[in-house]
């Protein structure tokens, strides 16, 4: 099969672990693969997908190769790979605008952004670069906020004719303007807000199914969520935080029996801790009620490394990506968006959405 060609906005913990997974599965047996949907997707292998163009801000990776950016500070995703080879793929100075919180330049910059001393790209630089490298997928790691931001790069997606996978909390493919306009240059679209593999949003979903499932009555619920990589340290600046709530509670009150009052139901960021670094510790406790109106809690917590537990999540899209690519589709992908992110144009119990899914992929 070709290769699946990619560029990528924002050389963070998410792309680091994302580019370490590309090479990774590169060395393994299917037999030994995991954290995918499937080893083939369409005759798409993990090892074709390739970086061919990536974006930052940060001096620290503008101008480097991607192998080494990668792993530049304030990075802090665990080098499961650190072995990489040189790309050559060159990190290009992107567009700032909304990308980096004020509070985010002040503070200890082992932790926080150095801005590249660079002119800043503009959109017929950004679509050069995404033509003159054979984009086809164009992924977006901003940070959450990055309102402006993200629709530049997706406003750059349309001009240059290159599908676009929206990882973060800002609404693209769920906002019905955006997706009629990639629907109507046949461009497809997946997003918004990946879900991890096994994160807090995956895994309240599924307890607050269970729980209508079983006829147990949901009184209130809330996810709790500490971490210590700079997605953290942004969401310490609450006006950041609209949209990424607004994800998070909808996909929890979306597979919920009955949806909750908003002052019963709290999902979100808690707090940063920066000796935690990537790994994301959520604390979940949920109250009802099963027969005879007796009440039950449930309390939980999870501990994981944040940044691999989309990377996986994020390779199966791609792939769903490429192959709506090769049969002319344009417009959201309804079913991988469903499966994939936390906030589709339309929400659908997890396993409709994964036999959706796996319908797209056999073409059913």
């Amino acid at each position: 099969m070709s290769k699946i060609r990619i560029a990528v906005v924002g050389v963070g913990n998410c792309a680091a672990a994302l580019v370490q997974g590309i090479h990774c599965y590169r060395a393994i047996e299917e037999k030994d693969a995991i954290g995918l949907m499937h080893w083939s997707i369409g005759g798409y292998h993990p090892y074709d997908v390739e970086v061919c163009a990536a974006f930052d801000v940060d001096q620290r990776k503008v101008g480097r190769d991607l192998s080494e950016a990668v792993f530049a500070p304030p990075n802090c995703a665990t080098a499961f790979f650190p072995e990489l080879p040189a790309s050559g793929v060159k990190v290009q100075m992107g567009r700032v605008l909304d990308g980096i919180s004020a509070h985010m330049l002040d503070y200890d910059p082992q932790y926080s952004f150095l801005l590249a001393d660079q002119k800043e790209a503009d959109q017929a630089q950004v679509v050069k670069i995404l033509r003159e490298s054979n984009t086809e997928i164009l992924l977006n790691y901003l940070p959450a906020g990055s309102e402006t931001a993200t629709r530049f790069y997706a406003e750059c997606a349309l001009e240059a004719g290159v599908a676009f996978i929206n990882n973060i909390p800002v609404f693209i493919a769920s906002d019905p303007a955006w997706a009629a306009r990639f629907a109507e240059k046949k461009i497809p679209i997946i997003g918004d807000d990946i879900k991890s593999q096994i994160g807090a949003t995956i895994v309240h979903r599924a307890l607050a199914e269970l729980f209508g499932k079983r006829g147990v009555k949901l009184d209130r619920s809330y996810q709790l969520n500490t971490g210590g990589n700079t997605d953290f340290l942004n969401m310490t600046n609450h006006e950041r935080l609209v949209t990424k709530r607004i994800s998070k509670t909808e996909a929890v009150q979306s597979a919920a029996l009955k949806r909750l009052a908003d002052r019963d139901i709290h999902i979100g960021p808690s707090d940063y801790v920066p000796w935690q670094k990537d790994n994301k510790v959520c604390f979940l406790r949920m109250e009802g009620q099963i027969f005879g109106n007796i009440p039950i809690n449930l309390e939980m917590r999870l501990s994981v490394e944040d940044s691999p537990n989309s990377a996986g999540i994020t390779i199966d899209a791609i792939r769903c990506c490429k192959l709506a690519l090769d049969r002319g589709l344009g417009g959201v992908l309804e079913g991988p968006s469903a499966f994939f992110s936390k906030h589709p144009p339309v929400q659908y119990p997890d396993h409709q959405a994964y036999q959706m899914t796996e319908d797209f992929i056999t073409g059913d």
